[in-house]
């Protein structure tokens, strides 16, 4: 059996959300530690003890919590935000006036920037901007006074949270656009060998259902030409299908967006003109190209596969639907050759002049027109009884006349 390809996906937020709850386990007891050294300097240390007990029990408790952004909820991160602000404004109460004009710390100290840090990983800077905010507010009031330090410290932790919230928000969005992009190339590669299974035994079937049934003839004739369109266009939906959706990344603040995009109408780079030129493949016109990408500027390529479309159309017009025709690409080095011809009863001497005269412009206008047009040439070879042959030439740089004629004039 073919083995499948699978995307495998890995959070970049896993190793952040597991420093985050080293980081609230560490701070709790380094605020409980400080807490313990200076027990007789609190003007109220049972109001501290409190605090610490619940402190204690909420880090505790809400490890669960900061394991992942799904279970960091909103609602635990208003309650963990609530209980960081409750004790900067229970400072007031718990210690010393004295104490907190010399600049000493808060009761949850450093625990509060876990409060903050959740809100960066879980929403981005903007969310993070908000807590920081709202911790900045806490500690003025705790102050009384914007003292330096007290500034110091607020700034600081303002401008870390929110630029580690900026740094998680590039990072989903990487991540977002990689486990895109690996889907994209296990579909590719899907693709490919589904290709493959059908080129090994799909159009096998249907090759032989054609040649069986031309031998036969009557009814298995019929079933065997239908057998050999279906080929064909199977053959060149699997050609063109391997080609990947043209995809547009786009950074937003819950991370990448990859939406699918249709190509602008008009390009303005090289074409490959195979592509151009596969449609008109079908059981009675065959068509032989070379390996390689045969690229031409957009414009010069629609206006040759249109003169080719042109040249198609007078066979089925003038030789028959029974007519065979093909289709021949030659790449060189200047210039692209294609040649179609057929195997209908040719075009008698001056029928060309006369559909002229009678204002049908098929081959002047449709082939020679466009052609001259690209700079290159048409032209048609016919034998009556032994079909038509159309030789179109385009060179792959095209030249502007004036350029040409001031040349021919120093000359």
């Amino acid at each position: 059996m073919a083995r499948r390809e699978r995307v495998m996906t890995m959070s970049v937020e896993l190793p952040l959300w597991r420093a985050l709850a080293g980081y609230r386990v560490l701070t709790m007891l380094y605020a409980v530690g400080f807490f313990a050294t200076a027990y007789g300097g609190f003007a109220r240390p049972w109001v501290a003890v409190g605090y610490y007990c619940v402190l204690f029990v909420w880090t505790v408790a809400t490890l669960p919590k900061v394991a992942s952004a799904a279970s960091c909820t909103k609602r635990f991160l208003a309650a963990d935000l609530t209980i960081a602000l409750t004790g900067i404004l229970l400072t007031t109460v718990a210690d010393a006036p004295e104490r907190i004009q010399s600049g000493g710390p808060t009761l949850p100290s450093i625990w509060t920037a876990g409060s903050v840090l959740a809100f960066a990983i879980k929403g981005g800077w903007r969310w993070a901007a908000f807590a920081s905010t709202a911790v900045a507010v806490a500690n003025l009031v705790e102050r009384g006074t914007p003292a330096r330090d007290t500034i110091h410290n607020v700034i600081l932790v303002w401008v870390a949270s929110i630029a580690i919230g900026y740094v998680v928000e590039v990072a989903r969005a990487s991540e977002r656009t990689l486990a895109r992009a690996l889907e994209i190339e296990a579909a590719t590669r899907e693709r490919e060998r589904l290709a493959r299974d059908i080129h090994d035994g799909v159009l096998q079937v249907l090759a032989m259902v054609q040649r069986r049934g031309a031998v036969l003839g009557g009814e298995a004739a019929e079933l065997g030409r239908m057998a050999g369109e279906q080929e064909v266009a199977l053959r060149t939906l699997v050609a063109g299908g391997l080609v990947p959706v043209s995809r547009v990344s786009q950074d937003a603040a819950e991370g990448a967006v990859v939406r699918v995009v249709e190509e602008p109408a008009e390009q303005t780079g090289p074409v490959d003109l195979r592509s151009l030129l596969a449609p008109f493949a079908a059981a009675r016109v065959n068509l032989a190209e070379p390996g390689a990408p045969v690229l031409l500027p957009a414009p010069a390529a629609k206006e040759l596969a249109a003169a080719v479309g042109a040249a198609l159309d007078n066979v089925r017009g003038h030789a028959g639907e029974d007519a065979r025709a093909w289709i021949l690409v030659e790449d060189e080095p200047g210039e692209v050759i294609i040649t179609v011809r057929d195997d209908g009863p040719g075009i008698p001497e001056g029928r060309l002049a006369q559909a002229e005269g009678e204002g049908r412009l098929g081959v002047a206008q449709s082939i020679r027109g466009r052609l001259r047009d690209l700079g290159g040439s048409a032209e048609l070879i016919s034998t009556p009884g032994q079909g038509t042959e159309v030789e179109l030439t385009v060179p792959k740089e095209k030249k502007d006349k004036n350029v040409r004629r001031g040349k021919a004039g120093q000359r």
